[in-house]
């Protein structure tokens, strides 16, 4: 069984350093390194981090190897993008972020922590929204495999570079 820990204050910073070393593995190949490195000095600094470990409305929950090692998080909170006019905000919570360690991938840490996510939003909300990248096909085919459907286009902006994410919804 894969033990989940809900983050702490001191958490932030190995958060935020895992949060960009994760976005970069996976995506900074995209990006000119100008705009990538704009894009992660803005996005998740340990500050904000704290901030939403701090908030009653987020939680971060993560999972650690034996030696203490994050292996993988999971970032929950209100709905903080604009979602196309047809989908409703009333009772919607959002997932922020799950990001898994190239080491723990197929290990259960990502099934881990997506079960956990949506059993939080089942507590709080009737809709959970996400956002995933066009090109993220393994992303899309795991949220499928738990009922999230597309609604629509979001455009995430990395510097200057705009890239096309896709909104994902579940109805719980």
């Amino acid at each position: 069984m894969t033990a989940i820990q809900l983050a702490r204050p001191e958490d932030a910073e190995a958060i935020a350093t895992f949060a960009n070393g994760s976005f970069t593995h996976t995506f900074g190949h995209i990006y000119d390194p100008a705009d990538l490195s704009a894009f992660l000095a803005d996005w998740n600094p340990p500050e904000r981090v704290r901030a939403q470990i701090e908030d009653a409305g987020h939680d971060i929950a993560l999972v650690r190897s034996e030696a203490g090692a994050i292996l993988g998080y999971i970032k929950m909170g209100p709905v903080e993008f604009d979602l196309p006019p047809e989908q409703p905000t009333d009772d919607a919570v959002e997932l922020h972020q799950i990001y898994v360690a190239e080491a723990a991938k197929g290990t259960g840490v990502a099934v881990a922590l997506m079960e956990w996510g949506i059993a939080w939003a089942r507590e709080r909300a009737s809709i959970l929204y996400l956002t995933v990248f066009t090109e993220n096909d393994r992303a899309q085919a795991f949220y499928r495999r738990y009922g999230f459907y597309d609604v629509g286009r979001n455009a995430f902006r990395v510097g200057n570079h705009v890239d096309e994410d896709r909104f994902f919804r579940l109805d719980l």
